[in-house]
């Protein structure tokens, strides 16, 4: 066994100080973005479900008014279920796809 004295400014000190500080953020992270289930569904609001699909609020009202969107009120409140949103951007999803003759063009050359 070593008899090496741990202090603060040892490499292998600072190596364990720097993982465990990197475990809290991690923690402190998944802490801020966990939201409960209520009855097996997770609910978003409009706040939250803009920043996610990068959209304004005034095009998710919009998308509410046009009926694209489904949502749930409550007073004032407006919540939208996770699986509905899940299910209209995969009923909305496109292949993508090639022509013929088109000559090829990579995502860098955009």
């Amino acid at each position: 066994m070593s008899n090496e004295v741990m202090t603060r400014n040892s490499e292998w000190m600072n190596h364990i100080v720097n993982h465990l500080n990197r475990m809290v953020d991690n923690f402190e992270r998944a802490v801020m973005n966990y939201r409960p289930m209520l009855g097996g569904e997770r609910f978003m609001t409009d706040k939250e479900l803009c920043a996610r699909l990068q959209l304004s609020r005034r095009t998710l009202q919009d998308y509410r008014n046009n009926g694209v969107i489904p949502y749930i009120q409550l007073g004032g409140k407006i919540l939208y279920r996770e699986s509905d949103i899940q299910k209209i951007l995969m009923a909305n999803y496109r292949e993508a796809y090639r022509m013929k003759g088109c000559r090829r063009m990579s995502l860098m050359s955009v």
